[in-house]
């Protein structure tokens, strides 16, 4: 891991304006319709904020670059929704993924405008809440006032973990930051812990689709 990881975070250190576009692609992608539900945006922001704290990367272009990316990708997808109304909702490749659509309209049913808040928070459905917003009606004004509110919080909460958690280990546990062994240990817990969060969420679907399997006869 260690031996892999120093040349890149070397490389990002010689090379921060590629840092800040791979995290605008990567929150801009997460927030593509069924592209989303597969990019694993949130996790490349997390793993990327423990290089601020060594100087390899600005917080404000960290901040800047998530913010950006989330910004377009979900107002892009909300004014798809909101241009094509409900047919969108059936056509390809939503029409692909029904179960995922059906949640995100209960998702949105269930807790209305405040759904744009939470889905950011909740993936899978965080990649096709803005699209249903669009599609069933919401006032853009709202849409984009709640969803900057919403994708700021997100930006702040995925940002600062990292931040703050290797700025801990270097100043309570003394590692060095040339030794970036603070960062390998971040890095390895975001990866880790997106890995079983995707396996439970796997999991559970499967769990989910078994339970409505009717029993023959």
């Amino acid at each position: 891991m260690t031996s892999l990881l120093d040349p890149l975070i070397a490389f990002v250190s010689a090379h921060a304006w590629l840092g800040y576009l791979t995290l605008f692609l990567a929150a801009l992608l997460e927030a593509v319709p069924v592209v989303g539900a597969v990019v694993p945006g949130s996790t490349v922001i997390l793993a990327l904020g423990a290089l601020v704290p060594g100087g390899e990367l600005r917080f404000e272009g960290v901040l800047a670059a998530a913010i950006a990316g989330a910004l377009i990708g979900d107002g892009s997808a909300f004014w798809v929704g909101h241009r094509r109304q409900r047919e969108i909702l059936s056509a390809w490749p939503l029409s692909n993924h029904p179960r995922l659509i059906e949640k995100s309209e209960a998702f949105f049913h269930r807790w209305g405008a405040f759904a744009v808040l939470l889905a950011r928070f909740v993936p899978p459905v965080r990649a096709f809440v803005p699209i249903v917003a669009g599609a069933l009606g919401m006032a853009p004004w709202k849409f984009y006032s709640v969803n900057a509110a919403a994708i700021v919080a997100w930006a702040m909460a995925h940002t600062l973990p990292g931040m703050l958690a290797v700025s801990a280990l270097h100043r309570y546990a003394g590692f060095s930051h040339r030794a970036h062994v603070g960062k390998h240990l971040w890095i390895f817990v975001a990866v880790a812990g997106a890995a079983v969060a995707a396996m439970a969420i796997a999991i559970a679907r499967r769990r989910g689709r078994a339970d409505k399997v009717e029993p023959l006869g």
